[in-house]
């Protein structure tokens, strides 16, 4: 059993990973901004706190006692480059500070690779207000690979689709390399999976200080 700490659990990512943590027997703390507005994570094994973690001195004081964090923060009111460096920095600093040695977070599938060297966001035609977005993603893990950190961390990118909020988990899923996986047309990616996959990084690492691809 260990002490996860996950930050952004009041979205569905989040909520996702805090129900696949707490079925295995993990302790949860659940960090949101406004702990009101998500009453329902409370529960057996979920402490559910007020937290910024875009403020190192609130991840520490958080994160204090935990073994591992998750992070599935998002912003769509800040610039999206401003929140994601300023979300890695805040979380490296205060997980070290905390004692915290692994950071499982959730990435984008928009900054994985069609072909060697091309991200999915700098092919032509792609949405320039995805793209500013994207970018965001892109300078977190260039910041989060520039720190001089302790803290063990890993990005897993899903597939740059629609992922399902309802579908059952199936706890199969295919992980690794920066490449977008080639996926069955018309199936969704269920955030159950993903979660799975979060936590089993968690459970046993394999992938470290990298971006690395979760598909179904």
């Amino acid at each position: 059993m260990s002490e996860i700490v996950i930050f952004g659990a009041g979205g569905r990512a989040g909520r996702h990973a805090v129900a696949e943590a707490v079925a295995r027997g993990h302790r949860v703390t659940a960090v949101v901004r406004d702990p009101a507005a998500h009453q329902a994570l409370a529960g057996d094994g979920v402490a559910l706190v007020r937290g910024d973690a875009t403020d190192a001195g609130s991840v520490a004081a958080v994160a204090a006692g935990h073994d591992a964090a998750i992070s599935a923060v998002a912003r769509l009111d800040t610039p999206p480059e401003e929140f994601f460096v300023g979300t890695a920095h805040a979380l490296l600093d205060g997980l070290a500070r905390a004692g915290v040695g692994r950071l499982v977070l959730i990435g984008i599938g928009t900054t994985l690779e069609v072909s060697p060297g091309v991200m999915l966001l700098d092919t032509p035609g792609f949405p320039a207000d995805a793209r500013a977005f994207s970018l965001g993603h892109v300078a977190e893990l260039e910041a989060l690979r520039a720190a001089p950190t302790s803290v063990d961390w890993l990005v897993l990118a899903p597939p740059p689709t629609l992922l399902d909020a309802e579908a059952a988990r199936t706890g199969r899923y295919r992980v690794g390399g920066t490449q977008v996986a080639a996926a069955e047309e018309g199936v969704l990616f269920p955030y159950a999976d993903l979660a799975a996959a979060l936590v089993d990084e968690i459970e046993a690492p394999k992938h470290h200080r990298t971006l690395v691809a979760v598909a179904p």
